[in-house]
């Protein structure tokens, strides 16, 4: 149920650096190898909540997508440490090339999402999880099938998006998770006005309280995993007409602590030379997206402070400076 009787924060445009964040640390685990044991690695670390019935959310994209997670990489994850896992995925609100079960299936195909089942959630409708201490939702519509699933894999590609500033692991579920017909619409749109009349803050907010529903309805059997590659200022949903790539790659970051994996992806995006990251910084400010980071730590998420432990160096702590060091520029 939304709750029309509130108001938006405001300087979600505002970067606010870790020197001035408040609270407790979580553990946010990191490397540069951008590979399928780089990747493998990384859910080692954080998947010990991972129990019974496994779904894997990520986004599989519109036909062709050219930025999308590499299909191998989650194929050989899914074989060596996941064989009975199935990746999950609702309908898109927007028309395309998956706003219809029957055109997702094809999407699926044609992009190669054929080597473990996928679970369309919303393919037979909807059910609710609550949202608690919302200020916008006292619950949330997502696919129906999420809640026959034990523990969820949020495995993120992490880049800028045209509303949201930036996806990464909250946009994923709290867009991913919700059907395509009730839920998003909740999320995008002000009952009779426009299908996209909801932006800046008060969207972030709304789309964080919807992930909220799904990461307090997995509790501790919920874990993250950000891929930094390919970032283009264009999420996956635009397909090949997705913006050219300029952001240098950077590595992947790994957490059970959504808020930290989110933070984390951004402070890495900060870190990089001004003149690597000023589009990406340039989306996430514009569209206010930053406001996803300090609503979720408002909320209760998990902690926007974090320790970065470098995975290639044995465990190290190291400082984001450090681990952007030496990145090259991204060559297609």
């Amino acid at each position: 149920m939304e709750n029309k009787q509130v108001t938006a924060a405001t300087n979600g445009n505002v970067y606010i650096p870790m020197s001035e964040r408040d609270g407790a640390e979580s553990v946010v685990y990191f490397t540069r190898d951008l590979s399928a044991e780089g990747l493998r690695r990384m859910y080692e670390r954080v998947s010990g909540g991972m129990a019974g019935k496994v779904g894997i959310k990520l986004h599989t994209g519109e036909e062709h997508g050219p930025n999308i997670i590499p299909r191998p990489w989650v194929r050989e994850l899914v074989e060596r440490e996941l064989p009975d896992a199935t990746i999950v995925e609702t309908n898109t609100y927007y028309a395309g090339d998956r706003d219809t079960t029957e055109k997702h299936r094809h999407t699926l195909e044609v992009n190669g999402w054929t080597f473990c089942p996928v679970d369309i959630m919303d393919e037979d409708g909807a059910t609710t999880f609550p949202v608690s201490g919302g200020r916008w939702f006292s619950e949330m519509h997502v696919g129906k099938n999420l809640a026959h699933y034990d523990s969820l894999f949020v495995l993120t590609h992490f880049k800028g998006h045209a509303m949201g500033g930036f996806g990464g692991s909250a946009k994923n579920i709290g867009i991913g998770c919700v059907d395509g017909k009730i839920g998003k619409k909740e999320i995008h749109a002000h009952p009779g006005e426009g299908q996209w009349s909801i932006a800046q803050e008060e969207l972030m907010e709304r789309m964080v309280e919807s992930a909220k529903a799904t990461v307090d309805h997995f509790g501790e059997h919920i874990t993250f995993v950000n891929v930094l590659r390919n970032m283009s200022v264009s999420c996956d949903c635009e397909g090949t007409a997705a913006a050219p790539v300029v952001t240098p790659n950077i590595g992947i970051v790994a957490s059970t602590d959504i808020c930290a994996v989110d933070a984390a992806s951004v402070d890495l995006v900060y870190a990089l030379k001004p003149e690597e990251r000023h589009d990406l910084v340039e989306r996430m400010e514009s569209r206010h997206g930053l406001r996803q980071i300090s609503y979720m730590h408002e909320l209760g998420m998990g902690n926007w402070r974090y320790r970065l432990v470098d995975i290639d160096h044995g465990d190290a702590e190291i400082q984001l400076a450090d681990a952007v060091a030496g990145v090259e520029p991204f060559e297609g």
